[in-house]
């Protein structure tokens, strides 16, 4: 598998041991997709990103979307894609949301829920009464004094705490911006306790920043391509192990890539 991302592109479904510089072309089954900073940035589409998304479908190869956004549920997000022309369905995206929540139920756990109120109806039917668990996502409205030092209290006292993702920064049309990363590690430092990580980097994501995208990738065992959209910055595929398989400069590069010598 290939995973693309930061752009984050793509993941190739492959064994680790398989992966060499020239891969097997039949090696390759499914391309894995991010999507903020790889097809789009907030409302704005990459350019060329719809007619190369086309491209890959005709291909012999099947297509997913993968997301570590909280901002926003996965219905507001495929409506996001729908006006900005993309040609996806909700059945091929898998979020850090969908994740979280899957944990919450084995678990059966009460959460606190730190994310936006535009990602709630994604927990729609979870109870969220006397609250035992503290699950953090992006949720710039909540991070204050007053909600921290209460998961502070909760952790403190035996509940778990769920980061949804630990993403240092994440790229909005005005610059780069705190992604929950900051927060958690606060709450770890603060209360001597490790999160739990559901989403990208960690390897059940994938099962089931470029570090957390591409590198998480890899240590599931696919082929990683970095595109110089989104947050990337400068050097950021030196700080990935094991190095990407491909930077290119954006998602119709990395899919032309992939049709004339991964297929």
């Amino acid at each position: 598998m290939v995973s693309l991302g930061w752009g984050f592109m793509l993941s190739a479904c492959r064994k680790a041991s398989n992966m060499v510089a020239r891969p097997d072309k039949r090696a390759l089954k499914a391309v894995l997709i991010d999507l903020s900073g790889t097809l789009h940035i907030d409302d704005t589409a990459v350019p060329g990103a719809q007619e190369a998304l086309k491209k890959l479908r005709n291909a012999s190869v099947t297509v997913k979307f993968v997301t570590n956004t909280t901002k926003e549920s996965k219905r507001n997000l495929l409506e996001r894609l729908h006006r900005l022309n993309f040609d996806v369905q909700e059945n091929e995206i898998f979020t850090s949301l969908s994740a979280a929540r899957s944990l919450i139920e084995q678990k059966n756990h009460r959460p606190l829920l730190l994310v936006e109120d535009s990602a709630l109806e994604d927990f729609n039917g979870i109870d969220t009464s006397e609250p035992n668990a503290v699950v953090i996502g992006l949720a710039p409205e909540h991070f204050n004094y007053q909600t921290l030092n209460k998961a502070f209290r909760m952790i403190l006292d035996g509940a778990p705490l769920i980061a949804i993702h630990k993403a240092r920064y994440y790229k909005r049309k005005d610059g780069l911006a705190l992604g929950p990363g900051p927060f958690v590690t606060g709450l770890e430092y603060a209360t001597d306790r490790k999160a739990s990580v559901v989403g990208k980097p960690e390897k059940t994501f994938f099962m089931q920043d470029a570090r957390d995208d591409i590198g998480g990738a890899q240590n599931a065992g696919m082929l990683g391509i970095l595109v110089r959209s989104g947050k990337y910055r400068e050097g950021d595929e030196n700080k990935i192990s094991p190095p990407p398989h491909l930077t290119c400069d954006s998602f119709p590069d990395a899919v032309e890539h992939i049709l004339q010598n991964l297929l």
